[in-house]
């Protein structure tokens, strides 16, 4: 049976203090690293979110069967964490997971020296892995494909007999999150070469430090959304800081476009309405598609075109995220459409808003959180709101402090 959470918020005017959940892509990577280096710190400000605490639980189990459910990120870097960890080892997920492609990142492995096999259907979870040394090596990647199946090869390359030479062929995405992986590793003690489109990590030893998450700017994109189409007030973000490993922290910059300030404080970050507010957007998203669904619902809220790009990604995460913005932006009345491959556009065109709009989530956290604030909007249904739990778990609470 569908749960639902109905909303309306037609205010006029946003004064809230959040204390925004830990970054989930530091804290996964951390928890991966901090088992390389066989370190005795714990890990400060680690994030609550369903993703982390799967990752946490298997890495803390004596299992050898793995059902990390929904976690993609889990599920990427615990293939290749278990590929070199010597045992024999199951990892499965829930439906979905099953139907989110992992072939590359296997294939990429077993020419490294693991052995995975498929349990259901190839190329697609679940896996049954035999863990034992890698031997290494040099592979080639189109560089458009996920960057956790690269962040996944890198942090266990410095575990490799030869090493790990990566070439990616092509236009690389989501870059920031390779230059994450890289700068993370590099504070455990390692050095990465990263030139051009070359990944060089030789043969060496993790480091272990104590370590602590930042908060997390994926997360804080939902409320400069929602002080974007309220227009007045003000929102203190808290934990947030300007020099960020973190590449969604460009949707500070992104939003003065849609109204938005942004102030560097100690504590966090101030955000405050400025009179800036294009007529038309259009940007790539290939560095930061995590930000795609908010800036969609944003832009068609507050009456802009948009013609959004470098979406290559957006059709392998919890949902084909470009077909979902396509049906539920059209519940909203506005007519969406994929001009191209990878690609998301909206021209003014309405249409008929339904009679009651009721957004499907599509088992997708970023879609219950995207549309929520179009509840200030207009009266809306979020179906299955339990789903933020993925990555922000107090996301509703937090979203009550409007009222």
């Amino acid at each position: 049976m569908t749960t639902t959470k109905e909303l309306s918020l037609p205010i006029e005017y946003v004064k809230v203090n959040i204390n925004l959940p830990a970054s989930k892509s530091i804290s996964n990577r951390a928890l991966i690293l901090d088992a390389l280096s066989y370190s005795p710190y714990d890990i400060d400000n680690l994030s609550d979110c369903d993703d982390t605490n799967v990752l946490i639980n298997a890495l803390d189990s004596n299992d050898t069967t793995f059902d990390i459910g929904a976690a993609g990120t889990s599920m990427r870097f615990l293939t290749a964490f278990l590929s070199k960890t010597v045992g024999e080892w199951i990892i499965t997920g829930s439906e979905r997971m099953k139907l989110r492609p992992i072939k590359l990142l296997v294939d990429a492995l077993n020419s490294l020296g693991a052995r995975i096999e498929y349990i259901e259907n190839e190329g697609f979870p679940p896996l049954r892995i035999f863990g034992s040394a890698l031997m290494g090596g040099e592979i080639h990647l189109k560089g458009n494909v996920s960057s956790q199946y690269i962040s996944a090869l890198m942090m266990i390359a410095p575990t490799m007999y030869k090493g790990l030479k990566i070439v990616l062929e092509g236009k690389i995405i989501s870059k920031p999150y390779i230059k994450m992986t890289m700068e993370m590793m590099e504070e455990y003690g390692l050095e990465v070469e990263f030139v051009d489109n070359i990944i060089r990590i030789e043969p060496q030893e993790y480091q272990p430090i104590p370590y602590k998450v930042e908060s997390d700017w994926s997360a804080a994109s939902y409320w400069y959304e929602v002080l974007s189409i309220v227009g007045k007030g003000g929102v203190f973000l808290n934990g947030l800081t300007e020099n960020s490993y973190q590449g969604d922290s460009k949707v500070a910059e992104l939003f003065e476009q849609l109204g938005v300030k942004t102030s560097y404080l100690d504590e966090g970050v101030l955000l405050s309405p400025n009179d800036s507010i294009t007529s038309r957007m259009e940007y790539n998203f290939s560095d930061q598609p995590d930000l795609t669904q908010t800036f969609a619902v944003t832009c068609c809220l507050k009456g802009i075109p948009f013609k959004f790009s470098g979406l290559e990604s957006l059709k392998i995460k919890e949902t084909d995220r470009i077909a979902a913005l396509i049906n539920e932006l059209g519940k909203l009345g506005y007519v969406v459409y994929e001009p191209a491959e990878s690609q998301l556009a909206w021209d003014g065109e309405r249409c008929e808003p339904a009679a009651k709009i009721s957004i499907a989530t599509y088992a997708d956290h970023r879609m219950a959180m995207a549309f929520a604030p179009a509840a200030l909007v207009t009266p809306i249904s979020i179906e299955e709101p339990h789903v933020v739990s993925k990555s922000y778990p107090n996301f509703w609470a937090d979203f009550e402090k409007l009222k």
